[in-house]
């Protein structure tokens, strides 16, 4: 199944972390944002929390956003329509970042250690908070450096299924697509992005496609497919 591949382009949510988005009509988004100091009025923090993640979600899907994806911040000043200093903004965008951000399992930080053995591991990754949270989360599990490439939505703008992520990252591994499988959850944006870089796929979490090189129940399944 995987003869000649030597490399593994990993999506993240539902991949190998969990427990991510959580932005439902629920979440009181006031609470983390006065642990670390906001000030303004709970109502607001959650009208901007939830207005800034509906500008990005509607946007998410549209193609003609693939290439150029807003930024958090300029979602933020999108939807306020007011003048924020400086710290206040780094606040929203801190708060919005803990809601997004997933954790990763054990397990999961066991699995990909025992897939490094086998193959270069690399990172195809959409979010639309700045990437220092999921750092964060990188180290925390331990994982970090199995990673020998990496691409952050929110780092240039370009969310699957564009193909440009996935070049950007066989670029930075050097090597072609014909030797890298993508391994993520979404048959849109990851198996989409994949075929549209050329690349083999393989659908975890449940997902399934004809198009898709295999699917399996998660990625623990992986480490004993050869």
């Amino acid at each position: 199944m995987l003869t000649g591949k030597t490399a593994l382009l990993l999506d993240m949510n539902g991949t190998f972390m969990f427990g991510e988005d959580r932005f439902g009509d629920s979440e009181d988004f006031s609470a983390h944002y006065y642990k670390i100091g906001g000030k303004l009025p709970q109502s607001e923090i959650n009208k901007i929390v939830r207005d800034a993640y509906q500008y990005l979600d509607v946007r998410y899907t549209d193609e003609n956003y693939r290439q150029n994806f807003p930024s958090l911040e300029s979602a933020i000043f999108e939807v306020t329509g007011i003048t924020l200093d400086r710290d206040e903004i780094n606040k929203i965008i801190a708060t919005f970042a803990f809601h997004e951000l997933g954790y990763i399992p054990k397990e999961y930080a066991a699995a990909l250690y025992k897939l490094r053995l086998r193959f270069t591991l690399a990172v195809v990754i959409d979010i639309w908070a700045p990437k220092a949270a999921w750092l964060n989360e990188f180290k925390r599990a331990g994982i970090s450096h199995l990673f020998s490439a990496f691409s952050f939505s929110s780092d240039h703008g370009m969310v699957k299924p564009s193909p440009k992520p996935f070049e950007l990252v066989l670029n930075q591994l050097g090597i072609d697509a014909s030797n890298a499988v993508v391994v993520g959850d979404s048959p849109r944006r990851d198996l989409g992005g994949a075929k549209n870089a050329g690349i083999d796929c393989i659908l975890v979490g449940g997902a399934e496609h004809p198009n898709a090189m295999w699917s399996i129940s998660n990625l623990l399944e992986l480490c004993h497919v050869h």
